[in-house]
């Protein structure tokens, strides 16, 4: 491997870490701001991601990557879709921190990739191995020992096909972003608009403090999503995938022994099962690259 290359992946492993590692954090900012409604701190991410978003294509010449984007019917249909998933996921991961339900959010970030495998056995037509299926089975198992909590099956279900529909939309991360919570802005300004009246608006409302933390809500979404953007442009993907595991095992964590939420030995089996069923699939995905990468190097047959 070339110097350069070795460069670049210990960039990508360093800025993967970091993202992974801020998705893991999050539950503390959302913590500090647990006493606004959910719906409310909500509608200030979309505003200021959207602001911040907006700053940093201005500062990288990127724009001229939106207009494109604008012009396409399809392109801006299938935004919306997403931006309808992107929402569901916002909000539930919001009410799951203020409802002291981090435990049940983290299932949800533990249960995606294995959601991430059966949309491509269902709706992609992919092939599973004997392994593969075995963890699926394991990783049902203990969801269903949870009673397949709802927090957890909404963030799972949503952030999957999230993520199916941002792989088939023509448009790159930081530009689609910024096109997504376009689509959101007018809702969130009509939101807020509608508590001002009532008078009943957190922010503004006297406290530094409260206003300098809605404010935050911009960095906090889009610095991890660029720390994403950079690693996936360096990394393979098996490597993103092993490190995908860190946020929900750091909000794991966080959840117990942070919040100190309660944890019952029948979460404590259902997790076990879901660790074991990500542990089993990932050797047997790691087994298998190995075996590809091993025939790639075996010399071919000479000609008789």
């Amino acid at each position: 491997m070339h110097t350069a290359d070795r460069h670049a992946q210990r960039q990508g492993v360093l800025c993967g870490i970091l993202a992974y590692g801020s998705w893991g954090l999050i539950p503390l900012y959302f913590k500090l701001v647990s006493d606004i409604p959910p719906v409310e701190v909500l509608a200030h991410r979309v505003v200021w991601s959207f602001l911040f978003l907006g700053l940093l294509l201005t500062a990288w010449r990127r724009w001229d990557e939106v207009w494109p984007a604008l012009k396409s019917a399809s392109v801006l249909a299938m935004l919306a879709a997403s931006t309808t998933l992107l929402a569901l996921n916002w909000f539930t991961y919001i009410y799951a921190v203020s409802a002291n339900q981090v435990v049940e959010a983290s299932l949800g970030y533990f249960l995606n990739p294995l959601v991430n495998v059966l949309i491509g056995v269902v709706l992609l037509g992919e092939r599973l191995r004997g392994w593969q299926l075995a963890s699926i089975a394991l990783a049902g198992l203990g969801v269903a020992l949870l009673g397949a909590p709802l927090i957890a099956v909404v963030l799972a279900l949503s952030f999957a096909f999230y993520g199916l529909l941002r792989k088939k939309v023509a448009i790159e991360g930081l530009p689609g972003l910024l096109l997504e919570t376009a689509l959101l802005v007018p809702l969130a300004l009509g939101y807020l608009g509608y508590l001002a009246a009532l008078n009943d608006e957190s922010f503004r409302s006297g406290s530094l403090g409260v206003d300098a933390r809605l404010l935050a809500s911009g960095v906090v979404t889009a610095v991890p999503l660029l720390l994403f953007t950079a690693a996936a442009r360096r990394l393979r993907f098996s490597t993103l995938g092993f490190l995908q595991y860190l946020a929900p095992s750091v909000q794991f964590l966080l959840a117990v022994l942070v919040f100190r939420e309660p944890l019952s030995t029948v979460k404590v089996v259902a997790m076990g099962l879901i660790w074991t069923a990500i542990a089993i699939y990932s050797v047997d995905s790691l087994w298998a690259l190995r075996g590809a990468s091993k025939e790639l190097l075996e010399p071919a047959p000479a000609d008789v």
